[in-house]
């Protein structure tokens, strides 16, 4: 699908930002605009995210320059990071920006009798482009921010599934998610294989309950086998037939591209443990290649690390070409990581996973993973952080540290190698995960049995 049914003003946006569209956007954007639940699996860097929001931001400016756009929330994004989340809505507001800009200057540039936006205008009746309000609501949002969005409710809601979870046992929360007809779950493989997952899918059966009209689920994703279970989990029970198929279009591009990936051993002999000689290798080879590099990111497996490692290269190249990034620091410490990588201002990120999904940090040349990332999606997301663009070529090096995390880094590079992916499991009947949920939809309002029943069978 090309972008000719897209409003003017946004299609000439597009086609002034863009060469043309992926596969993943031309396809997403077929089947969302026919008012399909869309799975959309595709490698990092595909544009996925646009896919999903261009076609939402077409509707509601169409609703807004016919004047008929109401001060309530029509498309919530969740998206499993904080992190994320702010990126998203930086993401958001700066096309939106640009799109306000361009139209404004299409009816400067009109016929002074011809109003691009009939449904708009301003107090002396001169032509304005409608307003289109993005909001974030994760556990960082101020208390004065959460209060100004139930009084006057964001068009496009950015948050997590725990903070969705808050909204839809609140009263002013519910209020403002009635009108709500799309829904995008974002890297929905991320939660997908433990509770996390069964509760945010208990949460969006309850989101779909409320809203007063029914809702377009939307699910992006870069890593998952089998798709089918991805797609069952995003559109729920009640649209899976009797032969487990679900009623979701799978946009399917594929979850790998061309990449460079590499082993990187120490000149000594690797061991059960890794001792502080060969840390000291480890951690001089590293810098070396951050030295080779323009933005390099360091990924280790526990936050306990990002402290450890963040500090011995400090050591190494100076306190003011590194910073350090994980989910215990504040969210003023992780946006100015994020700031500085991007900005160029440091030559290197030590991270957990908190980094690992499609935060925007700017262009990163090379990904370093010390130790086993312990499965192939995550090799694949956090090695994807470079390259990051349409077309770009990712480059990783592994730094195994005992023979065990050598052995299991042999496999997971030959699995790359093979495009094999890890398969997913969805945990079965987490009970304890249901309890709570039954408890918060009853805090709300009253509910028959039979009916509760039917709402969580739906998960």
């Amino acid at each position: 699908m090309s972008t000719a049914h897209f409003h003017p003003i946004i299609r000439e946006w597009f086609e002034g930002r863009f060469q043309q569209p992926t596969e993943a956007q031309a396809q997403g954007w077929a089947a969302v605009a026919e008012g399909k639940h869309t799975l959309i699996a595709a490698p990092t860097g595909s544009g996925k995210t646009l896919a999903a929001f261009l076609t939402c931001i077409d509707q509601l400016m169409r609703q807004s320059l016919e004047g008929d756009l109401p001060d309530a929330t029509q498309v919530v994004y969740v998206s499993p990071l904080k992190a994320l989340s702010n990126d998203i809505q930086k993401n958001l507001s700066g096309p939106l920006e640009e799109i306000t800009a361009l139209a404004t200057t299409r009816q400067a540039e009109a016929n002074p009798r011809f109003n691009l936006f009939p449904g708009n205008q301003t107090a002396d009746g001169v032509p304005s482009f409608p307003e289109i309000r993005v909001g974030l609501r994760t556990g960082d949002t101020p208390q004065s921010e959460r209060q100004k969005m139930a009084k006057k409710p964001p068009h496009i809601l950015i948050t997590t599934p725990e903070s969705l979870y808050i909204l839809l046992t609140s009263g002013s929360g519910r209020r403002g998610l009635k009108s709500v007809h799309t829904l995008i779950l974002d890297e929905i493989h991320a939660v997908a294989d433990d509770k996390r997952g069964s509760h945010l899918s208990l949460s969006v059966e309850r989101l779909c309950a409320l809203s007063e009209q029914p809702v377009v689920r939307i699910g992006l994703s870069a890593t998952q086998k089998p798709i089918e279970e991805i797609a069952r989990l995003l559109v729920g029970n009640e649209n899976i037939d009797d032969k487990g198929q679900p009623a979701c279009t799978i946009v399917d591009t594929g979850h790998s591209r061309e990449i460079d990936l590499a082993l990187q051993l120490p000149e000594q002999e690797l061991g059960p443990i890794a001792s502080h000689e060969l840390w000291g290798e480890t951690l001089d080879s590293v810098a070396g290649l951050v030295n080779e590099h323009r933005s390099t990111l360091v990924f280790v497996n526990t936050r306990r690390l990002v402290e450890r490692v963040s500090h011995q290269m400090s050591a190494r190249l100076g306190e003011e070409a590194v910073v350090a990034h994980h989910g215990s620091l504040s969210r003023e410490i992780r946006l100015d990581a994020e700031q500085k990588l991007k900005s160029g201002q440091v030559k290197v990120c030590v991270a957990t996973a908190s980094l690992e999904l499609g935060i925007d940090i700017g262009d990163v040349d090379l990904v370093c993973q010390i130790g086993s990332p312990r499965s192939i999606g995550v090799l694949l997301q956090r090695v994807g952080r470079s390259g990051h663009t349409v077309g770009g070529k990712p480059k990783g090096r592994l730094f195994p540290l005992t023979r065990d995390e050598l052995a299991e880094c042999i496999g997971l590079a030959r699995a790359v190698q093979r495009r094999n992916l890890d398969t997913l499991s969805i945990p079965d009947w987490p009970t304890d995960v249901l309890a709570q949920q039954i408890v918060a939809s009853c805090a709300q309002e009253d509910w028959a049995e039979d009916d509760l029943y039917d709402l969580v069978r739906r998960a």
